[in-house]
């Protein structure tokens, strides 16, 4: 269970790999737990001053595993939620390198880096009303800023499948690249931010977030509330029942 989430630190990033290659980094709850635990290490550790989220150059995440997924509704231990709350109040520069699945939540935690890098191979998706689901992650919020209602619809409602040169227009990241150069672009990044001056930065950051906190705070609560209450509906359950 341990190596499915890899973690290095150097030079004042700490690199966070998505290691379950062979499920296409789908999420586990004992995955968003470790994450959880990462994440809360990275805040806390004062030597690190940017945290770095990536799969391989083929490969960022295909969402949740959905087999986990039911048995964790079930039984009421969505670690997926505590999650997104963690992100949402991390306070550090985070960086993402994206390649090939970028699926659920493999996007909307994208909506929380502050430079996502993307590889020419990203495929993204948000299929919430697809499984019976809705938006997560603050993705209502932080989505429709970006592109504004209706595109949003079109992105979570009807859920089709926009590429890396789609993502770059739509502001969700910063630039594309080949996907052989995604790691080592990514790590380039995340050390120039982390040699930046540490207070600034961490008060620039704070500053460009400031006026979204609140309101953040208050959509993921109703989007939580929301989505818990839907992932116990028939209609969800039928769903995710038949793929397998």
């Amino acid at each position: 269970m341990n190596n499915l989430i890899l973690t290095t630190e150097k030079q004042g990033v700490f690199t966070i790999t998505l290691n379950r290659f062979d499920k296409k980094n789908a999420l586990t709850n004992d995955m968003y737990k470790q994450l959880c635990q990462y994440f809360a290490y990275a805040e806390q550790t004062s030597s690190i001053h940017c945290v770095v989220i990536q799969g391989n150059e083929q490969c960022f995440c295909a969402g949740n595993d959905l087999h986990d997924f039911i048995q964790c509704s079930a039984d009421d231990e969505l670690a997926a939620l505590d999650f997104v709350k963690v992100l949402s109040e991390f306070t550090k520069p985070l960086v993402a390198g994206v390649a090939g699945v970028a699926v659920g939540i493999g996007t909307t935690l994208l909506l929380h880096c502050d430079m996502v890098i993307a590889a020419t191979n990203s495929k993204f998706k948000l299929p919430f009303t697809q499984l019976g689901l809705c938006p997560e992650a603050g993705s209502s919020l932080l989505l429709t800023q970006k592109v504004g209602p209706n595109k949003a619809f079109e992105l979570m409602v009807l859920g089709n499948t926009f590429n890396a040169e789609q993502a770059l227009s739509y502001g969700i990241t910063n630039q594309t690249c080949q996907p052989d150069e995604l790691l080592a672009l990514t790590a380039d990044v995340a050390l120039t931010i982390a040699n930046l001056p540490v207070e600034s930065v961490m008060t620039s950051r704070k500053l460009i977030r400031q006026a979204n906190k609140a309101a953040l705070s208050q959509v993921i609560s109703a989007e939580s509330q929301a989505f818990s209450h839907l992932v116990k509906s028939d209609e969800c359950k039928n769903i995710l029942a038949k793929f397998f």
